[in-house]
This record gives structure tokens, C-alpha cells and sequence, in this order.
């Protein structure tokens, strides 16, 4: 269930001339078993609508006087959310003549056309008031307060997100919080500007309309995913367009090591709090730790608590980082496992957190699991990988959207298509420029496009800890072979080339050194220029002797990767 809970306006759209009919009740009832939640969002004053409409107690919260107040209808209690205008400023509207004037705890409202008089006392008394309009009716309130801000403190309490939410008006003034959920519905009686803006338009009007998009909440949720208003922009194709994530998309990223699907990875999540969205990233190799806008949990010798994550996340506006460098390698598949029980029940109960980042998914989801895999993968799900083919086939089966990145693209497009059983579209495979991504989309038409990602905001801290002390692919070690390949020594990382080093023989040492292997090696597949080139000029300088040369290529490692205790001691 994405759909957490439905936001209503009350005149014109809950309600035909004031009264709401038996059959939209008895729709209301049936969504409210449903387990989602009832907010009516209206511009009334709540002591009015006690008298014109019994059943508030459907509602789980009234965000009355156009946002400037909340009702609980189980309990009654009302809560203000802003201050109301100055008694001086209602003596100067009746001295100016205006007429009606109601008021309310916050509000203050009269009918057109007296909104020029209002405006005119507004300016005369320098007060942070806005207008309002509203059918015919001028709504006063402070500049800060319209129905989004109310639903919006309304949701923050029942600990929900304006994604979940679909929100249904008719009128001027509910522009604001239909614009602001994840699906804005117009009745059909609306006026033709909130047809414009909101995401899809009912065939029916008012009550019937609600009870038209409540049967088709209830019999399949899935049919408004196309229609969501907030996607994750990914970047533009060839033609300029915009290519988006919707939540409800299961991705893959995939690529050769050191490609940039990280970087990619911290672009979305840049993308994702703009858009409100909250994420949840899988780190096993410390990647993500000094991610911006979100919360870090374990560290290298520390595993990250399950309860602490659930905790955090129960939070809308936090998004975390799961980093499981204090796991053992072996362990870390049933942590995850454990962890995404518990994230789906939490994403079934709020819909959070929207999106699930799954770095390495090699590691975390191995085919072994087999079908455990498949549960595990939601709406919203996001898996990185230099190896698809080590993921459960079934598994890749339900991913909706391939991104493949560098210019073994259009292979690993093949060997997925080949490993799902479904064949690519008759067109051409193009290969991506470095700053492109090849994306596959699947559904609803299978589609292939080269897609110009965006660039993140943030330095994306690059594999510090990987390249220190993580095991590297068999491809990616250096080998100490020396003359005549007479040894075979790996070294998975930094700290091991170091250990090797210092206990290797002069000859291969210097073989090595003489052929510029090491400043290749930091350059090719440790992606550091810096290391790189200043290893290169030590390199070049016949003068060093092997302790000379090995002495500084060790310290220059030292300064710029920070080694674990174990290893520095």
C-alpha cells in the first residue's frame, strides 16, 4: 500500500451544497478499514461544520480555516497554528464599511468584492496578511498559512509524508495541497485552473467523484502510479527530454568497477530530498558516510543497529545511511535480510521510506537466497552492482528499469536480457559517452535511450575505505610477479600492497618501480590522480634505491588513505 491516506475538501467536492451523500460514506467507512487514513482539509470554520456535517468522526484530523487550525474529532481538541490578526484590524475592515465579516480563531472572511477594501486596510497597517479566494468568498489569513502548511503539520503528526497522500479539491484555494501531494485529484465540477494542475480529473462530480477514486484506491492502487506529480529526475536523452524514477520503479544500476554508479547514487539522493522523498542506503564499503542530508549508522568496527535505523526512519524528514563495514562479509546477507523485514513492515504501515539503495547487491542480496531476494524488493527499490549476473534471476525479473553506465553498456544490456529471458527492443544498442548512462525501460513499453546523468552537488566521497582496506575484484588487484613472473602475490587493497611491499625482495620491488606498474595501478583501477602522479615522478627518479623508493611510495599511501588501527599499530 503506497496510497497512506486520502486529504479532502469539504464544499464542492466531499459534499454537494452542504451535504454529503450515504453512498460516499459508506465509501469513506470501507477506505478507513482499509487502514489508511481520513483528513479533511476546508476553509470552514470547524464550529460550523460540527453543525452541517455528523460524521467527522471519520476523519482522523480537520485542517480547518484553510490551514490555520487542526481538529481531532475523536478527542475534539483544536490546535492553532498561527495567530489570529490584531482586533484593531477587524475595527478598521467594519469602519471601512465592509460587510460580512466573519471570524473565526484565526481567520477572518468577507465575500467579493470587498477584497479591495481589505487590501487597501492591509497596506494602510503594514500587516503580513494574504487573500485568499474562494468561490466568491475573500479569506484573510497570515501570509504563511494556506491548506498545504496544514496538512502538512496534520501529516507530520501521524508521522506520514505528502507522497503517501492523495488529496482531492475543486476550488481556488485548494491549488496548494493538491500541488503538494503525491497524487492531486480534480472533481470533475472543478474550476477549469485546478483541472490544469492536478495530476488526473474524475468523472464524476463532487461527493460521486470521491467515491470514484476511493473504489479504484481500494481495488488497485496501482493504476495512479503513472499519474504521481514528484518523480526523481535522472537526467535528458538525446532529444532534451527528461528522463525520471517514478517510486514506484524497481531499478538496477550496473557497471564496471569504478564507472561511477556511486556518484550516480548521490545524485538521486540529492534529487530525492528536494523532492521531499526519503531514502534508505545500504553502504557496505563505507561509501556513504559523509552523505549530506541523512543520518550514518555503524561504522567500520561497529554494526549498525536495526532498532536505531527503524527508529530514525519512523521520522519523515530523516533519510539514513546503513553502513555495514562493522559486519562480517559472511553475516551481512541475513542482516540485511532481518533489516528488510522490518523496513517492508515499516513501508506498509507509512509508505516509507520511499526509497531503498542497495549498494554492492551482490553481497547483500547473493542469488543463494533465491526467493528470499525476490520479497525483499519493492516499490522504490534501487539495486547498484558490478555483477547482475550474481544476483537471483527472479530477482531481476521484477526490476522495471536498467541503467547500465561505461562502455561495456550494451554487453551486460545483452547478458540482463539474456539472464530474464526477455528480448531487447530491435533497435541498435547504443554506447554511452562517460557522462551518459544506456537505460533500459522495461515497462510499460520497452524502450532503450542514452540518458545525459546529472552531475551531483556534493563531492561524492570517493571508495576511501574500498580502496584501503576492502577486497578488490581479482581484476582490479595488483600483482607482484616480479622477473620472469616468478612470484604470484595479491594485493585486494592499499594496506595489502603495503604489507607486500615491505617484505617483498629489492629485484621485484624494483621491477615493478621501473615499469611505472605502481602509478598505473593507482591511476587504472584505484582512480586517484593524485596518488597516481606523485608515484609516477618517484617512479621516474633513478636516484632512489629500492628502501628509498618504497619508504616514500608507503607514506605518500599513508597520508592520503587513513589506515584502520588494527593495521596501523
Amino acid at each position: 500500500m503506497y496510497f497512506m491516506a486520502l486529504a479532502l475538501d469539504y464544499d464542492g467536492t466531499l459534499s454537494i451544497n452542504g451535504k454529503v451523500s450515504e453512498e460516499t460514506i459508506l465509501a469513506l467507512t470501507k477506505l478507513k478499514a482499509s487502514g489508511r487514513r481520513l483528513i479533511l482539509v476546508t476553509g470552514r470554520q470547524i464550529e460550523e461544520l460540527k453543525k452541517i456535517f455528523e460524521r467527522l468522526d471519520l476523519f482522523d484530523r480537520v485542517v480547518a480555516e484553510n490551514g490555520a487550525l487542526i481538529y481531532t474529532p475523536q478527542s475534539q481538541a483544536q490546535q492553532l497554528l498561527a495567530e489570529p490578526p490584531p482586533p484593531e484590524f477587524i475595527e478598521k475592515l467594519k469602519a471601512c464599511g465592509v460587510t460580512p465579516i466573519m471570524i473565526g480563531n484565526v481567520i477572518v472572511s468577507t465575500h467579493e468584492p470587498q477584497e479591495i477594501t481589505v487590501l487597501k486596510v492591509i497596506r494602510e497597517m503594514n500587516l503580513e496578511l494574504n487573500i485568499i479566494f474562494n468561490k466568491g468568498a475573500v479569506m484573510i489569513l497570515p501570509s504563511s498559512v494556506n491548506k498545504a502548511t496544514g496538512l502538512t503539520a496534520v501529516l507530520k503528526e501521524l508521522g506520514l509524508s505528502m507522497h503517501n497522500v492523495v488529496g482531492i479539491g475543486d476550488a481556488e484555494n485548494d491549488h496548494s495541497f493538491l500541488r503538494a501531494v503525491g497524487l492531486g485529484v480534480a472533481v470533475a465540477n472543478a474550476s477549469a485552473a485546478v483541472k490544469q494542475s492536478a495530476a488526473l480529473t474524475t468523472m464524476n462530480p463532487s461527493s460521486l467523484g470521491v467515491a470514484e477514486i476511493i473504489k479504484q484506491l481500494l481495488e488497485n492502487e496501482y493504476e495512479f502510479f503513472s499519474k504521481v506529480q514528484h518523480k526523481i529526475p535522472i537526467g535528458t536523452d538525446r532529444d532534451n527530454i527528461l528522463v525520471e524514477l517514478a517510486p514506484a520503479d524497481r531499478v538496477l544500476i550496473a557497471g564496471n568497477s569504478g564507472i561511477g554508479k556511486s556518484t550516480l547514487a548521490t545524485v538521486l539522493t540529492e534529487k530525492m530530498v528536494l523532492k521531499s522523498f526519503q531514502f534508505c542506503i545500504f553502504d557496505p564499503e563505507g561509501d556513504y558516510e559523509k552523505l549530506e542530508n541523512s543520518f550514518s549508522v555503524g561504522e567500520a568496527k561497529i554494526a549498525p543497529s536495526v532498532e536505531q535505523v527503524i527508529d530514525l526512519l519512523k521520522d519523515p524528514s530523516h533519510s539514513i545511511v546503513v553502513n555495514t563495514l562493522g559486519i562480517d562479509l559472511n553475516e551481512r546477507p541475513a542482516f540485511f535480510v532481518n533489516i528488510s523485514t522490518k523496513l517492508i513492515n515499516l513501508k506498509a504501515s507509512t509508505g516509507r521510506p520511499h526509497w531503498i539503495i542497495i549498494d554492492e547487491a551482490h553481497h547483500l542480496m547473493p542469488a543463494a537466497q533465491q526467493s528470499l531476494t525476490v520479497s525483499l524488493i519493492q516499490e522504490g527499490t534501487i539495486l547498484i552492482t558490478v555483477h547482475p549476473e550474481a544476483i537471483e534471476p527472479d530477482a531481476l525479473k521484477v526490476l522495471n528499469v536498467i541503467i547500465l553506465m561505461g562502455p561495456q553498456a550494451p554487453a551486460i544490456m545483452e547478458k540482463v536480457s539474456k539472464i530474464i529471458g526477455e528480448a531487447l527492443p530491435n533497435v541498435e544498442i547504443p554506447i554511452p559517452n562517460d557522462d551518459e548512462l544506456l537505460v533500459w525501460q522495461r515497462t510499460p513499453i520497452s524502450a532503450i535511450k542514452i540518458v545525459k546523468a546529472y552531475k551531483p552537488l556534493q563531492q561524492h566521497k570517493r571508495h576511501t575505505r574500498k580502496y584501503a582496506t576492502g577486497n578488490l575484484d581479482d581484476e582490479l588487484c595488483f600483482y607482484f610477479r616480479g622477473p620472469n613472473n616468478a612470484l604470484y602475490l595479491k594485493a585486494q587493497n592499499l594496506m595489502i600492497f603495503l604489507q607486500i611491499a615491505e617484505g617483498v625482495d629489492d629485484a621485484t620491488w624494483m621491477y615493478h618501480l621501473r615499469r611505472s606498474d605502481y602509478s598505473h595501478w593507482f591511476q587504472i583501477h584505484i582512480k586517484d590522480d593524485i596518488l597516481s602522479k606523485e608515484t609516477a615522478i618517484i617512479e621516474r627518479d633513478k636516484t632512489f634505491t629500492a628502501a628509498e623508493s618504497r619508504e616514500l611510495i608507503s607514506n605518500l599511501i599513508k597520508r592520503l588513505y587513513t589506515a584502520p588501527a588494527s593495521l596501523a599499530d
